[in-house]
Formats: structure tokens, sequence, C-alpha cells
């Protein structure tokens, strides 16, 4: 069975390339456009990984990462956090937080796959 990979990113552009890469390596993707549907939509799916844009309105992915750590039944699901936020304070923070991995926009593709197969 396909390891199932919920995708948070509000930019449509990057949330199709996301979920299409994933498609084609065999992962089940679960777009969501929208941070505030996040955690309802990680109940309801049961991600094997969660890929978490930080930079979002409404909610940030930093809120909502502190908020999945906090939850018993949502916090062993592994976060990568995707960001532009490239500054080292940004990246502890954002590890601090709880996210397993973080990789900075623009990406590259196979460190983005190297990444995903290394958390699931």
């Amino acid at each position: 069975m396909a390891k199932k990979v919920l995708v948070v990113e509000d930019n449509e552009l990057n949330l199709k390339l996301f979920c299409d890469l994933l498609r084609a390596h065999e992962y089940a993707a679960e777009p969501v456009r929208d941070g505030r549907e996040a955690v309802a939509r990680a109940r309801e799916f049961g991600p094997d990984l969660i890929i978490m844009d930080i930079q979002m309105p409404h909610v940030t992915g930093y809120e909502l990462i502190l908020e999945l750590k906090a939850d018993d039944d949502l916090q062993s699901i592994p976060v990568m956090a995707v960001t532009a936020y490239a500054g080292r304070d940004d990246e502890e923070r954002i590890r601090a937080a709880g996210a397993e991995a973080y990789v900075s926009k623009p990406i590259s593709l196979s460190r983005f796959m190297d990444v995903v197969g290394a958390l699931v």
C-alpha cells in the first residue's frame, strides 16, 4: 500500500508540483490549500508524512506544527517544513516547534524526494 502524504500549501503551482512529484514516486498525495483545514484533514486522511508550507494566510505552518505536535493522535506524524524562509534562526525555530525536516524554496526536486524518502 502506498505511503500517504498530506501536502499543506497555499500556492497552487507548488501544491500541484509537490503532489504530482509524490504521485510519480507512488505516494498517495492529499492536497490541502487552506491551513485552517490541515489538522482536520490530517485526522481524516491518516498520513504517514505531512509536508507543511510555513508562510500561509490565516494560520502559519509554524502554528500548525505546534498544534499537530501537541495532539496525542497526530504528534507522531513526521512533518517536513517547506519554506522560502532561509535564515538560520527560522530553521531552528521551525525545528524546535517539532518539524523533523526543513527544506528551503526554491526546492531541488531530488532533495525534496530524498527528504520525503528519509521520513516515511
